[in-house]
């Protein structure tokens, strides 16, 4: 059973796209947009609890800061022709 399980996967990874570093900048500027997307409905469920609502306040400012940089970072590596 090992034998088939190891021949299922044996090629995955072997053809990609970007290397690795600039996956990773796509992938957690596409987590951080996804939260971005959330936290105004987050701030709204926690009306009535104002510490809830600064804590989901302030993880939107820091996603907020944090989205601009992985933007700059990859626009930098494809202005540098590494993307």
């Amino acid at each position: 059973m090992a034998l088939v399980a190891e021949k299922e996967f044996e090629h995955i990874g072997e053809t990609k796209g970007m290397e690795d570093h600039d996956h990773d900048l796509v992938q957690d500027l596409s987590k951080r947009l996804d939260a971005l997307w959330r936290y105004d409905q987050y701030i709204a469920n926690a009306e009535g609890h104002a510490e809830l609502q600064e804590m989901w306040q302030d993880f939107k400012r820091q996603d907020m800061q944090n989205v601009k940089r992985l933007k700059e970072c990859i626009a930098h590596e494809i202005q540098s022709g590494d993307f």
